[in-house]
């Protein structure tokens, strides 16, 4: 990967976030407009929008909204910063061509192809951070057979061979998670002390970027009980005490294993900052039932921000102008605020170079 060495949205300090626009059939172009219709969020960045115009156009209609925005095509746009809105029109979706509420290969390429160049721009240094509105997996697989998760396109596109691991963010509270898109039978050959141990670093890397300077880190047992001292399985004695004790040893503020179905109360009411699951659900329940609509998923461990709103395409109220802006909205928040502490790492460390 090329290493971004862009000052930060050049004298007005704000990043520079490309926005790739997801599956057309759902909710993502009426995010998108409604985003890009906010003053207060166009604010804090300076966009560079990836998609069609026509399928901009049709969700600024859905959502009733009216866009300022300066067009370009992808052979004479500009990632410099801009009073506006930039739309990299690629022309490649013509809006009767969208099966609205179905996964199709016509909205698959779509995202796909806008997803491409919003990351290929962050590669080359030209963009701060990217985010994105929701995708549909089964329409990706039709696209890109290769398709497991945005983390493994992510990884083709950029050839990036580092850890990266999704996190879901609320305003409160974090969750990182050891093992992730695996079927819950292969969970437990997949913890490892060393496995801990590195999603510890990497969220506490992560929470530092978004602004937590002190970060604390409360981790759940994989058995009922947390394992209730050994009755209900050994994984808490074996791998997760020590690996939570050797965290501690390395100067992590980080507590457990604590039984799963209360580790986000506690958290909660003793302020840590995330909490480490041991699988995807173990997680993931918790954190949509306490924040369905404001939920942020971030791919971290890049050189640059990753966000896009937690939920997903939203098929059942595709086109009646109702979806929710809150956590699409909260994700370019949370990139804006990492964009501009990795851009202000990079520069502390060139100085000490």
């Amino acid at each position: 990967m090329a290493q971004n060495n862009r000052p930060v949205g050049g004298g007005d300090q704000r990043p520079v976030l490309a926005l790739a626009m997801g599956d057309p059939a759902g909710i993502s172009s009426e995010l998108a407009a409604r985003l890009l219709s906010l003053a207060d969020i166009r604010e804090i960045a300076h966009f560079v929008v990836v998609g069609d115009r026509r399928i901009l156009e049709d969700g600024a209609k859905i959502a009733g909204v009216e866009l300022d925005i300066e067009y370009r095509g992808e052979d004479s746009f500009s990632t410099e910063p801009a009073e506006r809105p930039v739309f990299v029109d690629l022309g490649h979706l013509d809006p009767a061509d969208v099966v609205v509420g179905e996964a199709t290969l016509a909205g698959g390429t779509f995202a796909t192809r806008n997803f491409r160049l919003a990351l290929e721009l962050a590669d080359a240094g030209r963009v701060d951070g990217v985010c994105f509105t929701p995708f549909n997996k089964k329409a990706m697989r039709y696209a890109y057979p290769g398709y497991d998760d945005e983390i493994r396109f992510v990884s083709d596109v950029l050839s990036f061979k580092g850890k990266m691991r999704e996190f879901n963010v609320l305003e409160r509270i974090w969750n990182a998670r050891v093992t992730s898109h695996i079927p819950l039978s292969a969970v437990s050959s997949h913890i490892s002390e060393e496995a801990i141990l590195a999603e510890i670093d990497l969220t506490s890397a992560c929470l530092r970027l978004a602004g937590i300077d002190k970060p604390r880190i409360a981790v759940a047992g994989l058995n009922p009980h947390a394992g209730d001292g050994g009755s209900f399985g050994r994984e808490e004695i074996d791998v997760i005490e020590p690996a939570v004790a050797r965290a501690r040893a390395q100067g992590y503020a980080v507590d457990g294993p604590f039984p799963a179905d209360t580790v986000f109360l506690r958290a909660l009411k003793e302020g840590f900052h995330a909490v480490l699951t041991m699988y995807h659900d173990q997680g993931q329940i918790a954190m949509k039932m306490m924040g369905f609509d404001k939920g942020v998923t971030m791919m971290g461990g890049l050189p640059f921000p990753l966000c896009t709103p937690a939920h997903g395409t939203a098929y059942d109220i595709a086109r009646q102008g109702v979806a929710d802006i809150g956590a699409t909205r909260e994700a370019i928040l949370l990139a804006a605020r990492m964009a501009v502490r990795q851009a202000r790492q990079r520069e502390a460390d060139r100085k000490t170079a």
